[in-house]
């Protein structure tokens, strides 16, 4: 059975970029004054921000505190375009 650490180690290994997206969650963007949008907001985060199990942030100087959240990764495991919903689960790595 793969530990945590060996998990996350498989994951950089593979893991080549971050497709993320913003402002999916209404009420949180509407809390922050943000118009929800009628489409997904994707940015891309580099490799450098996966945080192992256990691991530290950092909170840069002059930074006091940082506004977190949790998020929720899935890898996607083979490449996919235009895939219906019912298909979707084929494409997750790891299953």
């Amino acid at each position: 059975m793969a530990t945590p650490t060996s998990a996350y180690h498989k994951l950089l290994s593979m893991g080549t970029k971050i497709v993320a997206v913003g402002r999916n969650y209404a009420a949180h963007a509407k809390e922050l004054g943000n118009a929800v949008p009628k489409e997904p907001v994707l940015f891309m985060k580099p490799t450098s921000s996966y945080l192992a199990n256990g691991g530290t942030i950092e909170v840069p100087s002059p930074l006091e505190s940082l506004d977190h959240e949790v998020e929720l990764a899935v890898v996607i495991g083979k490449k996919a375009r235009d895939v219906s919903e019912a298909s979707a689960m084929d494409y997750v790595g790891g299953r």
